[in-house]
């Protein structure tokens, strides 16, 4: 077992607050053996974290800090992502070569382009073909791209939705892509009023193709983070603790497996999902939720981290337990094929001395 704790200074409480973490036995084994590494954020403490192995065999891991940061869109092949931030959207490169390494790092990445879109509360994204960002604007309650002089794009918005307005109405947040198109979104609950979705929590939530408009799957309870994988579109149930997929022929959600904490983050590496889980804020909006009666029953207390789930068995192989100043996660990313990540973030002058040339 993996224990690591070390200072994560941030908020009027940094001082007295650590950040601990401690994974199951062999988790970075089971890294090395699906050969990915993995990144989450946490919009809460402001920081991405990037696990990977260490040449030694050791867990590796790396942080830096971005304000509101949340959904992580990796682009295929895993050369790049987009981070979404408070108002910004940045895009981080790997300069180190395939199969050269800097300081035991398999991949350094750098931003290198920035879209400054406002304060639109940017959800999930996706990369497409052309390698710009899809993202869920979800003030505005639509899935977007950048545009070329302007704060954003709009591509889509549900059905329900008559006006492109800054009103969190029906609260859009998870995206799935397909064949390098958006194709699946999750929102909490059919509303057409300013943070109407507030009063369907419990199980107003839905899956939609926004390919047909069609609403897949409804009765959820605040679902988050689609994602397709042979078939199926695997999501969180989060609002009931539940992970499980829809077959978009039957539009029927099977659950899987139970996530001890509020599931919100989804990557699916090597035939297993990494999920993150997070502590219920303590206000109406996580509360009154069916997790609560379900984590009683399960006889656990909610917990942040992460699970690995198998999705053949809908067992648990590995998980990390966070505890500390870090109490929420947003997103999951996964890395195949990159076993040590690092990062150049914008609070020290390391972004200036670090200069890559285009061969």
């Amino acid at each position: 077992m993996s224990d690591i704790s070390q200072a994560a200074p941030t908020g009027p409480n940094a001082a007295e607050e650590k950040f601990a973490l401690t994974t199951s036995p062999h988790f970075a084994e089971w890294l090395a053996r699906i050969g990915t590494s993995i990144a989450f954020s946490t919009y809460q403490a402001g920081k991405v974290f990037f696990l990977g192995v260490q040449q030694n065999g050791r867990l590796s891991v790396f942080e830096r800090t971005f304000e509101r940061c949340m959904g992580i869109g990796v682009a295929p092949g895993a050369r790049s992502f987009t981070l979404a931030t408070l108002y910004q959207l940045y895009r981080f490169d790997n300069v180190v070569p395939p199969g050269s390494k800097h300081d035991d790092n398999d991949a350094v990445f750098v931003p290198h382009r920035s879209w400054i879109t406002g304060e639109l509360d940017v959800h999930d994204i996706g990369i497409l073909p052309d390698g710009n960002p899809v993202f869920v604007a979800t003030l505005f309650g639509c899935i977007a791209t950048v545009s070329e002089h302007h704060s954003f794009k709009p591509l889509w918005r549900p059905p329900f939705v008559d006006r492109l307005v800054p009103e969190d109405r029906c609260h859009l947040n998870g995206l799935a892509m397909l064949d390098g198109e958006p194709r699946y979104v999750t929102a909490v609950g059919r509303s057409n009023v300013s943070d109407g979705w507030r009063d369907q929590r419990a199980a107003g939530g839905m899956l939609i193709d926004i390919k047909t408009n069609d609403i897949l799957c409804e009765g959820l309870s605040m679902p988050h983070s689609p994602r397709v994988h042979v078939g199926r579109v695997w999501l969180l149930n989060s609002g009931a603790g539940d992970f499980g997929f829809v077959d978009p022929k039957s539009g029927k959600f099977e659950a899987v497996a139970f996530c001890p904490g509020y599931a919100r983050g989804l990557a699916i590496v090597d035939g297993h999902a990494v999920i993150g889980l997070s502590l219920a804020r303590e206000n109406r909006t996580f509360q009154g939720l069916a997790l609560d009666e379900a984590l009683t029953r399960q006889g656990a207390a909610a917990r942040c981290g992460l699970l690995a789930i198998d999705l053949a068995t809908g067992n648990t192989v590995a998980w990390v337990r966070i505890e500390g100043v870090v109490r929420e996660l947003y997103d999951v990313a996964a890395f195949p094929g990159v076993r040590r990540p690092s990062a150049i973030g914008f609070r020290s002058d390391e972004i200036r001395r670090v200069i890559s040339i285009e061969d």
